[in-house]
């Protein structure tokens, strides 16, 4: 596999990579996006990584999800987006496409593999997107908080909230765990 990037990236076709937009939506409404730093530069991004090929890249995205940020529930099957970023490697730079699947957060895992060596928060969408450095990562979750993820909760086809209305399909028995 790292072979097949290699060879990819020297022939200057981009990489390709698969990330989840961890959400859930509060009882006022609101989407909160879960970000989470890189372990090397502790810049705020998404869970992403590698497609694995044994794997759907929906369900690959959802275990990089589970593997960075600790978290599990519900992954559309098509991304909402993607967007690009120029890799760091061993030896050069590489431009990677990375395809944004959306993640509805059920579950809060008490342990996961990269727990001590990222820092995870939930933000509303909006402000969340501030701290996100690559500009079409950000305009894909700024989006999100504006009116895509009520088009995924009304499975593609948006729904008016009336005030004070609680919607509690997205509560989950499990509370957050002290990070």
């Amino acid at each position: 596999m790292k072979s097949t990037r290699r060879k990819a990236a020297r022939n200057g076709a981009p990489l390709r990579q698969v990330a989840a937009l961890p959400f859930r939506v509060t009882e006022t409404g609101a989407v909160e996006v879960l970000v989470l730093t890189t372990r090397e530069t502790r810049r705020f991004t998404v869970p992403k990584g590698w497609i694995d090929r044994r794997r759907k890249a929906w369900k690959s995205a959802a275990q990089e999800a589970q593997e960075e940020a600790g978290v599990a529930g519900r992954v559309k099957h098509k991304p909402i987006g993607t967007y690009t970023y120029w890799k760091r490697l061993a030896d050069h730079f590489a431009l990677v496409e990375v395809d944004v699947y959306p993640l509805k957060v059920e579950k809060f895992l008490k342990r996961w593999p990269e727990r001590r060596e990222r820092f995870r928060r939930w933000l509303p969408a909006r402000d969340a997107a501030l701290l996100i450095d690559e500009p079409q990562l950000h305009h894909l979750v700024e989006a999100f908080g504006k009116g895509t993820a009520n088009a995924l909760i009304a499975g593609g086809v948006q729904r008016p909230r009336l005030p004070n209305a609680v919607d509690r399909s997205f509560e989950t028995e499990d509370a957050e765990p002290q990070s």
